[in-house]
């Protein structure tokens, strides 16, 4: 192995993030303080040992592990490489990180390779509440450095993304990475707004304002001031709340409905959509000048079938949680793990959070047992031809008639539910695995609201 000299050390410590110095068969050669910190190790603990075995904890180089190699594009190209991977720190804890790596000449021929690594986010960075943002897959983690970088700034942002992919989470962790972080962040989902109530919830109002109205209420925007307000479902909101939202979002002025006071907030808007607004826009569904106010930074959230490598962690953890409210000690069999991999998971987490909850009921006999395949009822909802076998199984039946369309067995399925559990919609959205307000959009596209 390579000793370094000490001037090259010397420029080495000089860096402020961990940086350290690689042979091409993957030793290390050199790390400095912040590199040596971050895995609380000391340098003759270090030098000498492979880097995927400090930093990933692996004992095979992380490229055969689908991951991006740094050192390899180096080596390969000769000039320098940016790529995302997931760390693990001094306690064991996932850390998300940018790695720039960088060709240093050897003296006698060759290259090492400098890699400056960037933290983007901890594990513990993306909690919140009720759920977290989990994965290592490169889709997800080049959500992650976008919407680090996003977060950093003081314009408006768009998020797209498919129903389930996590949009609030999304927009929870820029927020509180954002300059933004100490003052509020509120919700609201547009969707579950009709146009009558949209001024008084979002500017609020005075006493006396409308019959049955007694005293002042001050709106979502003026709550949000100095903080971030999450509009979700922004696409279904109507022409006539868009120019509301977008007289507001230009000025930041308002008034609350039935006052005369002109007020003034500063807020920071995330919009999320699962629709394409350009082409709402082409199409005079969606006001062009709001779409640019709003669609200052654009994100897209990959869904959970492009990062489905993320599948087997992120039902670990929800099933933790399922454990941890149920009292139970459930685990996930192999046939069950393989046959969540097979599925394309249109609800996203969402959906595999749902199932997850359906495959721990049924299997809450067996207090510490393991959730077979036979649990994991992903095929749970009858099409006409269509009958439940055992254990989840599907037969066909013959059928003279023609196949109905998708959007008619959707709507008769909803009606049928409906009608089952005499209208009470959350439990027809946990049968469906969708959330309430996803059932409200479809109850309004199918006229059954």
């Amino acid at each position: 192995m390579t000793d370094i000299s000490p001037t090259l050390q010397a420029l080495i410590d000089a860096q402020e993030n961990p940086f350290v110095l690689i042979e091409p068969d993957y030793h290390i050669l050199a790390a400095n303080q912040a590199y040596q910190s971050a895995y609380g190790l000391e340098a003759m603990q270090i030098v000498g040992r492979f880097c995927y075995e400090l930093s990933h904890r692996r004992t095979e180089p992380c490229h055969q592990h689908g991951e991006d190699c740094p050192l390899q594009q180096v080596l390969s190209s000769g000039t320098r490489c940016e790529v995302l991977h997931t760390h693990y720190d001094q306690h064991g804890s996932a850390e998300h990180v940018q790695i720039k790596g960088f060709a240093i000449p050897r003296p006698g021929g060759g290259f090492l390779v400098g890699e400056s690594i960037f933290r983007l986010a901890t594990q513990q960075d993306l909690d919140c509440d009720e759920m977290r943002l989990i994965g290592r897959s490169p889709a997800f983690l080049r959500a992650i450095e976008q919407m680090t970088l996003a977060a950093a700034s003081h314009a408006n942002i768009l998020l797209y993304g498919e129903s389930g992919v996590g949009k609030e989470l999304a927009a929870h962790y820029m927020h509180r990475h954002s300059p933004r972080s100490s003052g509020p962040f509120l919700a609201v989902d547009c969707a579950a707004i009709s146009e009558g109530l949209f001024e008084s919830e979002i500017f609020g109002h005075e006493r006396g304002a409308f019959t049955g109205c007694v005293g002042r209420k001050q709106g979502l925007f003026e709550l949000a001031n100095g903080g971030t307000l999450f509009l979700d479902e922004v696409g279904e909101l109507s022409a006539a709340m868009q120019a509301k939202l977008l007289r507001v979002m230009e000025s930041g002025e308002f008034r609350r409905v039935g006052g005369s006071e002109v007020l003034h907030a500063d807020v920071r808007v995330i919009g999320a959509t699962n629709r394409n607004l350009m082409t709402m826009v082409g199409s005079g569904g969606f006001r062009e000048d709001l779409y640019y106010r709003l669609a200052c930074i654009t994100i897209d959230l990959p869904s959970l079938r492009v990062r489905r490598s993320d599948i087997p962690a992120l039902a670990e953890a929800l099933l933790a949680r399922i454990n941890q409210a149920n009292g139970t000690r459930l685990y996930l069999a192999g046939d069950a793990l393989d046959r969540l991999m097979a599925y394309d998971f249109p609800g996203n987490v969402r959906e595999l959070r749902n199932i997850l909850q359906r495959a721990a009921a049924l299997s809450a006999g067996s207090g510490g047992g393991g959730i077979s395949a036979s649990a994991i009822l992903i095929d749970g909802i009858r099409v006409p031809g269509v009958q439940q076998g055992e254990a989840g199984a599907e037969t066909h039946a013959p059928s003279s008639s023609p196949p109905a369309s998708m959007r008619g067995v959707e709507r008769g399925y909803i009606a049928e539910l409906l009608d089952r559990f005499n209208g009470h919609r959350r439990t027809v959205a946990d049968t469906l695995g969708i959330s309430e307000r996803t059932l409200y959009r479809k109850l309004r596209r199918y006229g059954l609201g």
